[in-house]
């Protein structure tokens, strides 16, 4: 089964209007998100929740520098890919990145920007639990993780529709958990 992880960036900051939209860094609501979500993977990873996936990241600012505090706080030593063709992408690029990747990679995170992310989830999640795939329609948050399951042998073969939308995790709903922890017994 493949395994498609979609981080969208953690809240960045608008306070300097002369700063090319690229360059822009997290403010500190992204980057207290970015540190939750950290360890909220690394709680996953550690009841086997969550594979160990290859990370493609956007060349933008606040992509790389929501990776960089997720995988600081989650303690995730996992290979990363820096894409500059993730900035912005829309469905169209985003598939064709995907589908493009090594046929021994059966589990990617893409790290990128919204509208291209939410789109593309919504494409490819033909199934899943309806209550959260409402949700996904409404919005994909900044900060949030989604996670598609495919019954294929590789991205290419990716289709709309193809997917089951298994996880849609966002920062403001871990805050909320009072039980967010490691341990396995939930």
């Amino acid at each position: 089964m493949l395994r498609l992880y979609l981080l969208r960036h953690a809240k960045s900051a608008w306070d300097d209007p002369g700063l090319d939209d690229h360059d822009r860094p997290l403010n500190a609501r992204g980057r207290t998100a970015a540190a939750l979500m950290g360890r909220h993977m690394a709680g996953l990873i550690a009841c086997g929740d969550m594979d160990r996936p290859t990370v493609i990241c956007s060349s933008a600012r606040r992509a790389r520098e929501t990776w960089k505090r997720v995988a600081r706080a989650g303690k995730l030593d996992w290979p990363v890919l820096e894409e500059p063709a993730l900035y912005m992408a829309g469905t169209g690029s985003l598939v064709g990145i995907l589908k493009a990747l090594p046929t021994e990679l059966s589990s990617v995170m893409l790290v990128g920007h919204n509208p291209g992310m939410q789109d593309l989830a919504l494409l490819l999640a033909g199934s899943g639990p309806q209550a959260m795939r409402a949700r996904l329609q409404r919005k994909l948050p900044t900060g949030s993780l989604l996670e598609i399951g495919f019954n294929l042998d590789r991205f290419a073969r990716i289709a709309p529709s193809s997917g089951r939308l298994i996880r849609f995790d966002r920062p403001k709903g871990l805050m909320a958990d009072t039980g967010l922890s490691t341990s396995c017994d939930d």
